[in-house]
């Protein structure tokens, strides 16, 4: 009784402070049912229109001289493939804010996951739109309808595997914790070699002569590179004006 009463009246020593795990998107709810919904978007698409996204892709390779748009719109699958189209923006997104949150760690502690992904999901989204609203556009004034929707379709093409390329590439950097400058090494390696492709679809399409060539410089610089380079400078300021107002 006396040895109690001794040691409650001993002074106690502070509780230790616990050291806060600092974020990772691989511990992250919304991303990872995110990819879940995706795996199983890919899966079910797969099992209805695979050979129809495989003879898309023997079509963007090979060079077809006339378009089976029309087709394509009278089948099924053309709900399949607008669900790829939001699956590659979405996994767009999702890699975008693994790559901003690993540059930026304030922005985690300031804006929700489900929040800042929704923003560059919609962003990715409104830039697809907007991207084939202007070939659209272009193509009305500068082109045939016929060449327009050979283009258009295989823009289309390229934005299907897409998706099917990041969903790997988003597992690996979101769940095996990648450095930050591989992250951006890959995104930037994917980018290039989607513009590549967008290059050899233009030449085959667009130049049959010279002065094809330049016209395929000047609207490349234009339409692919310019606007990327604006969605980019554009979320790194609402990055920014996130972090600031919080």
């Amino acid at each position: 009784m006396t040895a109690a009463l001794l040691f409650s009246l001993l002074p106690s020593a502070p509780p230790l402070a616990g050291v806060p795990i600092p974020y990772a998107p691989r511990m992250d709810e919304w991303v990872t049912c995110i990819l879940l919904a995706c795996f199983f978007v890919s899966s079910w698409v797969l099992s209805r229109s695979g050979r129809f996204l495989w003879q898309q892709a023997r079509d963007f390779v090979l060079h077809r001289e006339r378009s089976d748009l029309f087709a394509v719109s009278t089948g099924g699958d053309v709900r399949f493939l607008l669900l790829l189209i939001g699956q590659t923006c979405v996994l767009a997104g999702v890699y975008l804010f693994d790559y901003f949150s690993g540059a930026d760690p304030r922005l985690v502690r300031h804006v929700p996951s489900w929040m800042a992904i929704g923003t560059y999901v919609a962003a990715c989204v409104f830039f697809v739109f907007a991207k084939w609203l202007l070939y659209g556009f272009l193509g009305w004034i500068f082109l045939d309808k016929e060449q327009t929707a050979l283009w258009m379709e295989s823009y289309s093409t390229l934005l299907y595997y897409l998706g099917f390329v990041l969903f790997p590439l988003v597992l690996l950097v979101v769940y095996f914790n990648v450095a930050l400058p591989i992250v951006a090494l890959a995104g930037v390696l994917l980018f290039v070699f989607l513009k590549i492709l967008t290059v050899y679809k233009w030449l085959r399409l667009f130049c049959r002569h010279l002065y094809g060539c330049f016209w395929v410089i000047l609207y490349f610089c234009a339409l692919e590179i310019l606007p990327c380079l604006v969605l980019y400078r554009g979320l790194e300021l609402l990055n920014e004006y996130w972090i600031i107002k919080h």
